[in-house]
């Protein structure tokens, strides 16, 4: 980054994030598979490390259905929009904003970026609101447009999505062959 204080205190901003390495990853889920086909690891984001975390999520050459979800997903802007070319549907969850910040700010405490409710809400106005907005004044057109609800009940694991992955595949001609893309403003959406 050349201002790496700019890219800490703008954290989560389209230009903090590697979006060449994304658009690779999501080239190589498109790619045919072939009995010679290898798992493809994608990474993931741990908010307590307050970085990705390289090659933590397994996609098997079995995967029939991969949900991409971040919140530049459906960006209008290079190279976010040539990712989103090549896939077969997208997805927007609507959050309303009240939800999102109160998500934030959740998130903010419990990863330790912010030492109270207070801090944290200063810095979810100040960058995370920003950053949302953005995306709803840039993002493509979507297939679908669902509204984010409150259920604090549910949770899923990581464990337990890759479980229901590999156990339930349908046949196709790629690991993305019915993929169905989620672009959601805020935490835990």
């Amino acid at each position: 980054m050349p201002d790496p204080e700019e890219a800490a205190y703008r954290r989560g901003a389209p230009f903090t994030f590697d979006g060449e390495k994304y658009l690779e990853l999501v080239r190589k889920l498109r790619e045919r598979i072939l009995p010679e086909s290898t798992t493809i690891y994608a990474p993931s984001f741990d908010h307590a490390v307050k970085d990705p975390v390289e090659n933590d999520i397994p996609i098997p050459p079995t995967a029939r259905i991969v949900v991409l979800e971040g919140l530049y997903v459906a960006l209008d802007q290079e190279p976010w929009r040539d990712a989103a070319k090549l896939m077969d549907e997208l997805w927007f969850v609507d959050v309303p904003m009240h939800l999102a910040i109160e998500r934030l700010v959740k998130r903010h405490v419990e990863a330790g970026l912010s030492p109270d409710a207070g801090h944290a809400r200063a810095r979810v106005m100040a960058n995370d609101m920003h950053n949302g907005q953005y995306v709803l004044d840039h993002r493509l057109p979507t297939q679908e447009m669902i509204q984010s609800i409150e259920e604090g009940a549910w949770k899923t694991t990581k464990s337990e999505i890759q479980e229901a992955a590999e156990g339930k595949n349908r046949p196709g001609p790629d690991r993305m062959s019915s993929t169905a893309k989620l672009a959601a403003l805020g935490a835990g959406c």
